[in-house]
């Protein structure tokens, strides 16, 4: 076998042409037939005693053209990738060429390849970032938010009023008939939580346990059930009880009790302000590689074939399958749930995709460019730290991920730590006061 011509097409995809001389075949369709030969009948011979030249008569010449072509295939691939110093990073798209003179066979394989990538400006580039700031009103929210976490409640034989919580039996009727899904007993209503028909809650305030009411609301016209939409309807309802929520006292007592490292309120506030700032910045150190990238994406120019954008999709929609697999759904039964086929669920990801793929080849081209190298020392660091994520002994760990992989994400976030550090940050721009007045608008 001869690898005869190389030819770059557009898309990042190389032709092959390879040659496999009739011997090589020939060798290749004998090694079929005694594979496949055991498995066919042919009249006045044995099952699987028939020679082949009788097999090629009754069933025709080519009868082992195509798994003679599967055997020869794979060194064929082996060979021509190598002789021309390609690396392919999807399937070949196979198609015969022209027989040869001297018999044999041609094939010609269109193998998509790694693009070259030509990186514009990556160094120094600008891009906004948030200044992150954690003002008084946002730690006593937060207080508050953790007071309600710890709030009690007690039963009270006063009237509701607005935050209180009753426990309420109800059923529904429109025109004087039950409808489907309005009636409930015992069900636990906070009032002013917004989660009932608007007008609901506020017609139960001032209610006491023992009451009975009829609430009158009007549904939506975009309410879900398109048979109640725009409907008036009354609702029985019965208050069996009503209970207040107790928010605990903010003090320093509070601090020790919601909190195991603090003594004081003040020492809460600090912690909360520490967490609230930390949180933010990584979010807006998130935002800012996000951008920078978006400049340096503009700038990169690589002709990317359409199989590395495919693969990544594969690999994005196969851990969204693992991760709803963990939570008792497998995939077929999450689309069929959402009315979804295949197709339009990968077109979900595939924008996401394409961005993973581009960031990935833009990232190795600058680690290639900085000559960003990595240490025995940093991978052996980073299987311990797998391990120890994980729960896993540190050699079962290194049988899993294969170190050279393992090599090039520790230099992919390294570039990208190169690309961050260079790059320079600048002050988001302020809202314009009529863009604040129609957001408030709308």
């Amino acid at each position: 076998m001869e690898l005869k011509k190389t030819e770059k097409l557009e898309h990042s995809v190389v032709a092959l042409t390879i040659e496999i001389t009739a011997e090589e075949f020939e060798t290749a369709k004998d090694k079929a037939f005694k594979k496949a030969g055991k498995s066919i009948t042919v009249p006045g011979f044995r099952k699987g005693k028939a020679p082949r030249k009788m097999i090629e008569k009754l069933y025709g010449e080519g009868v082992f053209f195509e798994d003679a072509l599967n055997i020869v295939y794979p060194d064929a691939m082996d060979m021509a990738v190598k002789e021309a110093g390609i690396e392919p990073v999807g399937r070949a798209d196979v198609d015969l060429g022209e027989m040869p003179e001297n018999g044999g066979v041609t094939i010609i394989a269109k193998v998509p390849v790694a693009p070259e990538v030509e990186m514009g400006e990556y160094k120094g580039v600008e891009a906004e970032k948030e200044t992150v700031k954690v003002l008084a009103s946002d730690v006593k929210a937060e207080l508050t938010r953790m007071a309600q976490r710890n709030a009690r409640t007690e039963t009270v034989e006063r009237k509701a009023k607005k935050n209180d919580t009753v426990d309420i039996d109800f059923e529904g009727f429109v025109d004087g008939v039950a409808f489907d899904g309005g009636k409930a007993e015992h069900h636990e209503l906070t009032l002013g939580s917004g989660s009932f028909i608007p007008g609901f809650e506020d017609q139960l305030i001032g209610c006491k346990a023992g009451e009975e009411k009829d609430v009158i609301v009007t549904f939506p016209a975009e309410y879900h059930a398109a048979e109640l939409a725009g409907k008036e309807a009354v609702f029985k309802c019965k208050v069996h009880k009503v209970e207040e929520t107790i928010l605990p006292e903010i003090d320093d007592e509070f601090a020790k009790d919601v909190s195991e490292t603090c003594e004081s309120l003040e020492d809460l506030k600090k912690e909360i302000t520490d967490r609230l700032k930390g949180e933010r910045q990584t979010a807006a150190d998130r935002e800012f590689e996000e951008k920078v990238l978006d400049v340096v994406l503009e700038n990169m120019k690589a002709d990317i074939p359409q199989a590395m954008f495919e693969n990544q999709l594969d690999a994005v929609v196969q851990d969204f399958g693992y991760r709803i697999q963990m939570q008792g759904m497998q995939l077929e039964q999450y689309l069929q749930m959402n009315n979804m086929d295949m197709a339009s669920f990968r077109n979900l990801f595939r924008e996401q995709a394409e961005r993973q793929v581009k960031v990935r080849l833009a990232l190795q081209k600058i680690a290639e460019l900085e000559n960003i190298a990595v240490s025995d020392k940093e991978i052996d660091d980073e299987y311990a730290k797998m391990a120890e994520q994980y729960g896993m002994e540190v050699d079962k760990i290194k049988q899993a991920v294969n170190a050279d992989a393992l090599a090039d994400d520790l230099k992919i976030n390294a570039a990208l730590k190169f690309l961050t550090d260079n790059a320079k940050a600048k002050k988001k721009a302020a809202k314009k006061k009529a863009d604040e007045d129609d957001a408030e608008n709308e």
